[in-house]
């Protein structure tokens, strides 16, 4: 494939195959593959073209071949010359195609879009001190295949982090690096089907977009266990027939529940009784303002329980870095489904992270940011008092997002669109409930919005539910009591 550069220079390769058989001229067939290139959007404009002698040497012909191609085209208005003798796309041409005659649905002038972190805040200096520590310190072996579970620095450093501020009960020979909770998952899923699992339950509501479509499409049979107040319903759970469960059991997704230490005694109680296996996810764990840190299920029953870990929250989601402490009887089969996968997630990252972790920068990093995210859930909490009181946050003492249920006069059907129309992005729970039933409740993501774009969205959002109740007749501001849970 060749190689095209947008800058001021010349490129150095241009991919055009020649039929030295066919009767069409040389010089013809050149144009014909660069316009074709250029028409297709391959080529963008600004694009610079090789040199006249540099692609008739690598084509095999000669400079007059090339310099009559490229002459054609310049006559054509698909190239234009530069001073000192390079040759560029014309900057008028199309840069790609029409793929679709479909209108994108305009982008809202405000999004409290969930499960988002300020990538804008990303630890560059610390990160590139760990990167220029890793190339000048790192044993040339770890450049070459390891086994599917990453790197030993980073099964150490992770080990002994998790321990200290996690809980968990972390041996660094049960850690398997994966990209992200995604993937990793998608590893523990397989391994269950493989080893005879046939049901699967998860919390209702949660997440639509990993566990429950790789559960389904790898031919479980997904069960919805119903989610109170303090997270999942043991009780339910007890009656659900199920070889493996998902939970988010120190902050649970969406609703922001915190399962009680007896609740989480229960729910192992129950995996031993049957043999099962607690995935924990351990989301948004990191971020907390209101209440004392709670532990990781996976430290009461380490043989039981797999404990999902990710950056993508903390740091950035492009890194693609996830982590798995997995019971000593699964760490084969999960190592080997990730050699199957793709071989190994990148050394670099894996080694860069370690270092990061070990020189106390990812600690650093999390108290600088979580009076950064404080004062975002404070000024939409403040928000919502002021113009939307009828509405109930919860969750509220932890992670980046919160709930808030609505007033009995209230349809989530109605309140989504109707804030789409002012310019707002927003998620209702009902998205996410696998059975269906459910009080009406919005999600509110503000990781990722300063305080003024918080308390103008809110606005524009009580907005939109007066007019509601405008044309529904429903009441105005109802005197409910926010419920802080």
């Amino acid at each position: 494939m060749g190689r095209i550069r947008t800058n001021s220079g010349p490129a150095e390769d241009l991919l055009i195959e020649l039929d030295r058989e066919a009767r069409v001229p040389l010089h013809r067939q050149i144009a014909a593959s660069i316009r074709g290139g250029i028409r297709a959007g391959r080529l963008g404009a600004g694009a610079s073209l090789p040199p006249t002698r540099t692609l008739a040497a690598g084509l095999g012909v000669s400079r007059g071949v090339v310099v009559e191609a490229y002459q054609q085209l310049v006559a054509e208005g698909y190239l234009a010359s530069r001073s000192g003798g390079y040759t560029q796309v014309a900057a008028s041409m199309p840069q790609a195609s029409a793929r679709t005659t479909e209108t994108p649905e305009p982008a809202p002038k405000i999004d409290f879009g969930y499960g988002r972190t300020d990538v804008s805040q990303f630890p560059r200096a610390a990160w590139l001190r760990s990167v220029r520590t890793v190339l000048t310190t790192a044993p040339n072996d770890r450049f070459a295949y390891l086994d599917g579970r990453g790197v030993p620095e980073l099964h150490q450093a992770l080990s002994d982090y998790l321990n200290r501020v996690r809980g968990t009960s972390a041996d660094p020979g049960n850690v398997v690096i994966c990209n992200g909770y995604g993937q990793g998952i998608a590893l523990l899923i397989q391994v269950l089907v493989r080893r005879g699992a046939r049901r699967i339950a998860l919390e209702d509501p949660s997440s639509n977009d990993d566990a429950l479509v790789v559960a389904r499409a790898a031919g479980l049979e997904v069960v919805g266990v119903p989610v109170g107040p303090d997270g999942v319903r043991v009780d339910a759970l007890e009656t659900a027939d199920a070889d493996a469960v998902v939970l988010t059991p120190s902050h649970q997704w969406p609703t922001g529940g915190v399962l009680s230490a007896a609740a989480r005694a229960e729910v192992i109680r129950w995996a031993k009784r049957r043999e099962a296996i607690v995935i924990e996810d351990d989301y948004d764990a990191e971020y907390r303002y209101d209440r004392s840190p709670v532990g990781a299920m996976q430290g009461l029953a380490p043989d039981h329980v797999v404990y999902c870990g990710t950056a993508s929250k903390t740091l950035a989601p492009g890194l693609r870095l996830g982590w798995l402490i997995v019971p000593p009887h699964l760490v084969a089969d999960v190592a080997a489904a990730k050699v199957l996968a793709d071989r190994g997630s990148p050394v670099l990252d894996q080694l860069t992270f370690a270092d990061f972790l070990v020189r106390g920068e990812f600690d650093r990093h999390l108290r600088r940011m979580r009076p950064v995210y404080r004062r975002r859930r404070d000024a939409l909490l403040g928000a919502l008092r002021t113009h939307l009181p009828e509405l109930r946050p919860a969750g509220i003492a932890a992670g980046q997002h919160v709930v808030a249920w609505l007033p009995p006069d209230l349809d989530e059907a109605a309140v989504v669109p109707a804030a789409a129309r002012h310019g707002l992005g927003i998620h209702a729970v009902g998205e996410y409930r696998i059975s269906g039933a459910g009080p009406g409740g919005l999600i509110f993501g503000y990781a990722i919005l300063g305080e003024a774009a918080i308390a103008e969205g809110i606005t524009l959002l009580a907005r939109a539910i007066r007019e509601i109740r405008e044309q529904t007749g429903g009441p105005g501001r109802l005197a409910t009591v926010i419920r802080t849970v």
